[in-house]
């Protein structure tokens, strides 16, 4: 099941098609034929037998409507080795399919598993290995100028992600607001909450800061996106602190039981556990 975060680093392709061409050639220094416009192609890429197989997403350059360059674009939280197997089957089908130059681009908030995916990947046939063009925080551009930021508010997002810390790391945040000041509004709470959601604290509080100083209101959090990803933090947070009153009293808490408290996303309920746990003497009573 894809994770809020890859659904969200994916869904900056698809408002932004011509985000991967930016990265090609931006972050990778490799070369892309001219190209009129940047369109999405369906992500199902099934080959001549029944299995089918589906990219992250697919753009499409053209030229008059003619394919001139296509990438599959895959988004890698972590490891996966199933995909060494199924990353050339994208690539080749899909090049069958439009008749023109295709790559395979993966994006990874890891550096190290940005690394792991640009292995090579030998097919058997002498000689013959696809290379992931992977790109990790380390080869996010960085965007600090506001020009850049508006003309692709999608890439200043993803560098604002890998460079929230930079040594400009004012310039980094501003560049990303006036790339959203572009957006629609909904658009753009969905951009502003996913930065919000992946920042160490103090980057996060710089950009809560600077929000404030452009709105000269407090921030809140707009999307469901964040909702989610701040809603799971706190119900960590609450049942980590569940446990440390079962402990400090005294209470045996058995595996199964930790692993409800440890699974509960309610907040109001895992509330009411915390104020149970203060009385109890058994875990039983917690129920």
């Amino acid at each position: 099941m894809p994770s809020q975060l890859h659904e969200a680093l994916v869904e900056l392709f698809h408002r932004r098609p011509e985000l991967a061409a930016e990265l090609l050639t931006g972050s990778l220094g490799v070369t892309v034929p001219s190209y009129q416009h940047a369109r999405l192609e369906s992500y199902g890429l099934t080959d001549l037998a029944p299995t089918e197989y589906r990219a992250d997403t697919v753009v499409v350059l053209t030229d008059e409507q003619r394919p001139v360059f296509a990438v599959v674009v895959e988004v890698q939280l972590g490891r996966d080795p199933a995909k060494r197997w199924s990353w050339p089957v994208y690539v080749t089908t899909l090049r069958a399919r439009l008749r023109c130059p295709t790559a395979l681009l993966v994006l990874s908030p890891s550096a190290a598993v940005a690394d792991w995916c640009a292995a090579p990947i030998p097919l058997g046939h002498p000689g013959l290995a696809l290379r992931p063009l992977a790109i990790g925080p380390d080869r996010v551009p960085v965007v600090s100028d506001p020009a850049t930021a508006s003309e692709s508010p999608e890439l200043a997002v993803l560098s604002a992600m890998a460079h929230g810390s930079h040594p400009e790391q004012e310039k980094v945040l501003n560049a990303l607001l006036t790339g959203l000041r572009t957006l629609d509004g909904d658009r753009a709470n969905l951009y502003a909450d996913v930065v919000l959601a992946v920042l160490p604290a103090a980057a996060r509080a710089c950009l809560e800061e600077l929000m404030r100083l452009r709105t000269g209101t407090i921030y809140e959090y707009q999307s469901d996106y964040a909702r989610h990803y701040f809603g799971q933090g706190e119900a960590k947070g609450e049942a980590k602190a569940l446990l440390t009153v079962l402990t400090t009293r005294g209470i045996d808490v058995p595996e199964q039981a930790r692993e409800r408290i440890t699974a509960c996303t309610d907040l109001d309920q895992l509330q009411r556990w915390i104020e149970r746990a203060v009385t109890i003497s058994h875990i039983d009573e917690l129920w």
